[in-house]
């Protein structure tokens, strides 16, 4: 497993980590734990040594399920969490002020949870799971987490942004307050390239590339006859005609594999790591076949410049998440 420098501070993390989102398993159905702990050391055994998880991902089920795995290993393993807002609506709507969304005494008692929870005495990377541009010129927050940071329960500090507007997050990469960034970068959604990933590069962020696959999208296992069931969450991200659109977006992709990538979640996976502002690409891995196959991508080849180049015509602004 290669490893990346996750910004300034100081750590180096696996490029491959473990999105543990399902793992939580409230939204997800299927999710066993005795599975998901299986894929969990796993992936260990495979060299990742970067967990992200969040308080809010089955109400704090995914972050036992990772401070087990933390009391079960002697590896170091680096963890980031997140605070959920307040409200938990997520993403964060627009007017809606942060101190309704992160007042200081929420920010804390979540990040004390979240401590109890993984069974640790300081957390690694506490990132806010939503984030406006708005919450900059606002107070209360920053106190909150420079005070986590400064009684050592916190390591670094980022944000997560808002789903498919990485403008919304360059005041903050600017700001000097935080230490990375988390944002929705893969083949269709190939925003962050324009400024968010320049601008962390230049001052220093560490870049946490999340939804690699598209929810599954960029996997080739969505058709337009697969089903979700009722209570999954993508039965509503994949409703109406959007399996068909992105079935037919995978055909024109598989036309792209070979040699560099011999399927769709390599290509997609590669296509993350192709830039070196990221740090690390945090795909769900819920199985333990999954991690085997997403973890071997990671053998220090890259994309070449003419497949990158072809891959920008593939990009596809939507967003499946409204």
């Amino acid at each position: 497993m290669k490893t990346r420098p996750l910004g300034r501070t100081g750590l180096q993390v696996s490029e491959i980590g473990y999105g543990a989102w399902g793992i939580g398993a409230s939204q997800w159905i299927g999710a066993r734990d005795d599975e998901s702990l299986r894929a969990l050391h796993r992936a260990v055994d495979l060299g990742v040594n970067f967990i992200d998880t969040a308080l809010a991902y089955g109400r704090g089920h995914s972050e036992k399920l990772v401070g087990r795995l933390l009391r079960e290993r002697k590896e170091t393993v680096y963890v980031a969490t997140k605070v959920p807002p307040k409200n938990l609506v997520w993403p964060a709507p627009r007017g809606v002020p942060v101190s309704e969304n992160y007042p200081a005494a929420h920010i804390v008692k979540s990040a004390e949870t979240s401590l109890r929870n993984l069974a640790v005495e300081r957390i690694d990377l506490l990132q806010l799971h939503t984030w406006l541009d708005d919450y900059l010129d606002q107070d209360g927050w920053r106190e909150a987490l420079a005070g986590l940071k400064k009684d050592g329960k916190v390591r670094a500090l980022g944000i997560s942004v808002n789903d498919h507007d990485p403008g919304s997050a360059l005041r903050a990469v600017a700001s000097g307050l935080f230490d990375t960034v988390q944002v929705i970068y893969n083949i269709f959604d190939q925003g962050p390239e324009e400024r968010l990933l320049p601008l962390c590069r230049a001052h220093g962020l560490g870049v946490l590339a999340r939804v690699p696959f598209d929810e599954g999208g960029l996997t080739g296992t969505i058709t337009p006859e697969t089903t979700f069931p009722e209570g999954d969450w993508r039965h509503h991200y994949f409703a109406g005609d959007r399996k068909r659109q992105v079935w037919e977006r995978n055909q024109a992709l598989n036309a792209l594999l070979g040699e560099e990538a011999r399927t769709l979640p390599e290509l997609a996976l590669r296509f993350c790591l192709a830039d070196d502002a990221v740090s690390t690409v945090i795909p769900g891995m819920r199985r333990t076949t999954s991690v085997e196959a997403n973890t071997a991508v990671s053998d220090g080849r890259t994309l070449s410049p003419s497949l990158r180049a072809e891959l920008k015509r593939h990009a596809w602004p939507r967003n499946f998440y409204e």
